[in-house]
C-alpha cells in the first residue's frame, strides 16, 4: 500500500478543500522525490511528494521564490506542508526540452535557455540569498561517486596504485580549474529533463533545489553537454558562443577571460560527467533504477573527445580502455 500516496491525497481534499478529480504521476526524478500532476476544480496543479526523512522542501520553497522575483518561469508555491513534505505547484506542462528538441528547434530552445541562464546568473549576483559553495570538498566527492559506485561496485574494478594515483590527480586538477572561474549562482541540473517548453517566458525552470553558488560554466555544460541528448561540437560551439557573447554583454564575463573559457568549461564538463556515471550506476545499484546506465557510455564519451588535453590522456586511454569495454557486457 502506497502510504505516502494516501497521506498526501487527504492533504488535498482534507486540509486543502479541494475537489480533487484526477491525481496522475507526472514525473519521478533521480531523488526520493515523486511529482503528481492533481485535477481540481478545472484547473491542473503539481504536487511535490518529498518524504521529510529523504528530502527538505525548504530549500525548494526558498530558491523558487527568489528565482520568481528574477523574472524567471519557475513554479508557484501555491500551498505548502513542510511536516509532511508535500507541496502545491502551478502547472508548467507536459512538454520538457528533451521531447521538443529537433534540429529545427534546437537553436531557439537553447538561445532561450542561455538567455535564462544568464538571467538566473546576473539576479544571483544580486540577491541577498545565501547558498551554500561549490567547494573542493564537495567537487572531490561528486567525482569519487565514478571510483565508487561506477568503477568498483558496477564495473568490479580493482585499481592499481597507479589508477587509483591517476584518478585522484584528475580530481585534484578538476576542482582546481572549477574554483578558478568567476563564481556565480549554479543550478546544478540545468539540462533537458528539468526544462519546459512554455509559450510565454521560455523555458519553464524545475529541479532548482539543489543549487549553490559555484563555477560560471557549471550550468552550461549541463545544458549544451547534455547526459540524455548530444549534439554536433559545431553547434555546441555557435551556443557556446552565445552565451560569451551575452556574458560579455552583462559583465559576467571580462574580455580578458573569454580566452580561458572554453578550457573552464571542458574540464567542467569532466567533471560533471564523472560525477553523473558515477550518480547513474548509484541510481542503478542502490535504487533500482537501471534506466540511467543506458545514458553511461553517452555521457563518458564527451570526455573521450577531450584528446587535445594532454593532461587528460590518462584518464581518457583508461575508460577508452577498461571502462567502456566493460560496460558492454555489464
Amino acid at each position: 500500500m502506497d502510504t505516502r500516496f494516501i497521506e498526501l491525497s487527504n492533504w488535498l481534499r482534507d486540509d486543502l478543500n479541494l475537489s480533487v478529480s484526477r491525481i496522475v504521476p507526472a514525473s519521478a526524478d533521480a531523488s526520493f522525490r515523486r511529482y503528481f500532476r492533481v485535477r481540481a476544480e478545472g484547473e491542473t496543479s503539481i504536487v511535490m511528494d518529498a518524504p521529510p526523512d529523504k528530502e527538505d522542501c525548504v530549500p525548494f520553497v526558498r530558491i523558487a521564490r527568489e528565482l520568481y522575483d528574477m523574472g524567471l518561469n519557475v513554479p508557484h508555491i501555491q500551498q505548502q506542508n513542510f511536516d509532511a513534505g508535500f507541496l502545491l505547484l502551478s502547472d508548467l506542462g507536459e512538454t520538457n526540452y528533451l521531447s521538443s528538441l529537433n534540429g529545427e528547434s534546437a537553436d531557439q530552445l537553447y538561445h532561450d535557455a542561455i538567455d535564462a541562464l544568464l538571467q538566473l546568473q546576473q539576479g544571483g549576483s544580486k540577491s541577498n540569498l545565501a547558498l551554500p559553495a561549490y567547494d573542493k570538498k564537495l567537487f572531490m566527492a561528486e567525482m569519487e561517486l565514478f571510483r565508487q559506485w561506477l568503477v568498483g561496485q558496477h564495473l568490479g574494478f580493482n585499481l592499481s596504485d597507479g589508477e587509483e594515483s591517476m584518478l585522484t590527480s584528475i580530481f585534484e586538477l578538476l576542482a582546481e580549474s572549477a574554483l578558478a572561474q568567476p563564481q556565480t549562482w549554479v543550478h546544478r541540473d540545468y539540462h533537458s529533463r528539468n526544462l519546459m517548453v512554455c509559450a510565454n517566458n521560455n523555458p519553464g525552470i524545475l529541479d532548482f533545489q539543489d543549487a549553490v553558488r559555484g563555477p560560471m560554466s557549471y550550468d552550461l555544460v549541463s545544458l549544451l553537454r547534455d547526459c540524455y541528448i548530444e549534439w554536433p561540437l559545431a553547434r555546441q560551439q555557435q551556443w557556446l558562443a552565445y552565451y560569451c557573447d551575452g556574458a560579455q554583454a552583462c559583465g559576467l564575463l571580462k574580455n580578458n577571460e573569454r580566452d580561458n573559457f572554453m578550457r573552464w568549461f571542458d574540464l567542467m564538463g569532466v567533471q560533471r560527467h564523472l560525477k553523473a556515471a558515477g550518480i547513474f550506476a548509484r541510481l542503478s545499484h542502490r535504487d533500482g533504477k537501471e534506466g540511467y546506465l543506458g545514458d553511461v557510455p553517452r555521457t563518458l564519451g564527451y570526455i573521450c573527445r577531450l584528446e587535445g588535453y594532454p593532461v587528460l590522456q590518462p584518464l581518457i586511454d583508461f575508460i577508452n580502455r577498461r571502462v567502456l569495454p566493460k560496460l558492454m557486457v555489464c
